[in-house]
């Protein structure tokens, strides 16, 4: 049973003078406990603004939200801000995209990480500076006790983001949402933060939603990965599916992209052509067909629907075969 289900969310931005913004367009999608669901897409797809929508902190001026987000049978979208900040931290948490902006500069770390446990889990102050130093254990920061006394900007880049993890799993949530944790960090960092999310999922069967571009991540952590663009998932499937065989050209389009150790020498790289700006409405057809080099009449006339397609989901009218998607590989 899903303990997140999101069906038809949109977000719509409206700004005095100017043509309203869908950012997010209808998208659905189920998260079910113990496993990690990848949101993948360039930037401007409308990953970062659908995890926001489910939590709650977008602004509430100029900023339409429909569809429904129901997390343990209770619809999120209907629950007042009160009733929100009461579920966030407790049974909501999310690690964002840049540490250091993240975190306040001028309140000490074991301030930050103590206001969780003292809110949401009526601690005494002892008890939750105790809490806040295995938290930082288990997160992998030497020496947790010094650390709590430190400011964010003493702290290295890897270092503040293991710091957000231990705040977002400080009252184990049961919905943990990771928008672009590693984006910042350089490789050999990235990979111990990924082996710490995916050994946190394994462990205390946390659900995870992954937003990320870097389909590396993918590979290494999820279960089951949305495909998004123009604010629609164009392909759904489970992660070694996708990577075997990429149905939607702009899926096969982003693994072709991404240089390969057993590529022969000399061999060059395929990019997406164009940019995310490159598009038209979904109403008039696929979004897509801009840059799409399997773009037929249909894609620009008839706006595809995501159907069901070898036990995944695909919104594509002239879809990639197994041989093309071969020889990408």
């Amino acid at each position: 049973m899903a303990l997140l289900a999101v069906r038809d969310l949109s977000v719509t931005f409206h700004r005095k003078g100017e043509e309203p913004t869908t950012a997010v367009d209808s998208i659905s999608f189920d998260v079910e406990p113990g496993r990690t669901v990848g949101l993948v897409g360039e930037s401007g797809c409308g990953k970062s603004v659908t995890s926001l929508a489910i939590m709650g902190l977008l602004p509430h001026r100029g900023v339409e939200v429909s569809g429904s987000a129901t997390f343990q049978g209770e619809q999120l979208l209907d629950l007042s801000p009160k009733q929100m900040d009461e579920r966030r931290g407790r049974d909501l948490a999310m690690v964002f995209q840049d540490p250091l902006s993240s975190l306040n500069p001028v309140v000490a770390i074991g301030v930050q990480l103590t206001e969780v446990l003292l809110r949401h889990r009526e601690l005494t102050r002892k008890q939750a500076k105790a809490e806040a130093i295995d938290l930082l254990g288990r997160v992998g920061i030497p020496d947790p006790a010094r650390r709590l006394t430190e400011y964010p900007h003493q702290l290295s880049g890897g270092m503040r983001q293991r710091v957000l993890i231990a705040i977002a799993l400080a009252c184990a949530p049961k919905l943990l949402i990771a928008d672009e944790p590693t984006t910042a960090l350089d490789v050999t960092i990235q990979a111990q933060i990924l082996r710490l999310l995916r050994d946190l999922v394994a462990e205390t069967d946390t659900a995870l939603i992954m937003i990320t571009h870097d389909l590396g991540v993918v590979a290494g952590l999820c279960d089951e990965v949305n495909v998004m663009y123009g604010g629609r998932v164009v392909e759904r499937a489970q992660r070694h599916a996708l990577f075997a065989e990429p149905r939607h050209p702009y899926t096969h389009g982003l693994l072709a992209s991404i240089p390969r150790l057993n590529a022969p020498r000399g061999e060059k790289l395929v990019p997406v052509k164009g940019s995310v700006a490159d598009n038209i409405p979904w109403s008039h057809g696929c979004a897509f067909a801009p840059r799409c080099p399997n773009a037929v009449e249909a894609c620009r006339s008839s706006t595809p629907e995501l159907a069901d397609d070898r036990g995944g989901m695909l919104r594509c009218h002239n879809p990639v075969e197994s041989a093309v998607a071969e020889g990408a590989r």
